[in-house]
């Protein structure tokens, strides 16, 4: 007849904690992008046949902004930025029509990709974290300019 090994139990440390450390991040630095909230369906704002150097353009934007706080994007005065809050009253738009966006949205924010020729981000604040809620490569979202 074979023996029963006994399974040890396993010893938990009185104050709950392990051995296992926990990594310690540090806060990032800088503007972080979201794209929780990107709507790349809405007929006026979306990228459908943009070539590849529209998205560079993208990407190289976002890259650059995230080395900056979010306080200095919305202070930057650069002409090839233009960064600054949206007036709905101004624009095609009365709102992104994100759910539950009242509590969201404090305020929408948009900037340019470049001077003129790869459009505009739309989209808004949460601390150091801009939620991309539109591209809009067109300038679509003010008519009359």
């Amino acid at each position: 007849m074979s023996k029963k090994k006994k399974i040890k139990k396993t010893r938990i440390p009185p104050n709950g904690s392990s051995r296992i450390k926990a990594t310690r991040l540090s806060q990032p630095q800088g503007i972080s992008f979201s794209f929780k909230y990107l709507n790349l369906h809405h007929p006026k704002f979306n990228c459908n046949g943009k070539d590849g150097s529209y998205w560079q353009t993208l990407i190289a934007r976002l890259k650059d902004l995230s080395a900056l706080t979010a306080l200095e994007l919305l202070r930057n005065r650069h002409r090839s930025l233009r960064c600054h809050p949206i007036d709905w009253k101004d624009t095609s738009e009365e709102g992104f029509g994100i759910k539950n966006e009242e509590q969201l949205v404090d305020t929408p924010y948009q900037f340019s990709l470049s001077s003129n020729e790869h459009g505009r981000v739309h989209g808004f604040f949460i601390d150091e974290v801009f939620y991309i809620v539109w591209l809009d490569p067109n300038h679509l979202l003010y008519p009359g300019k």
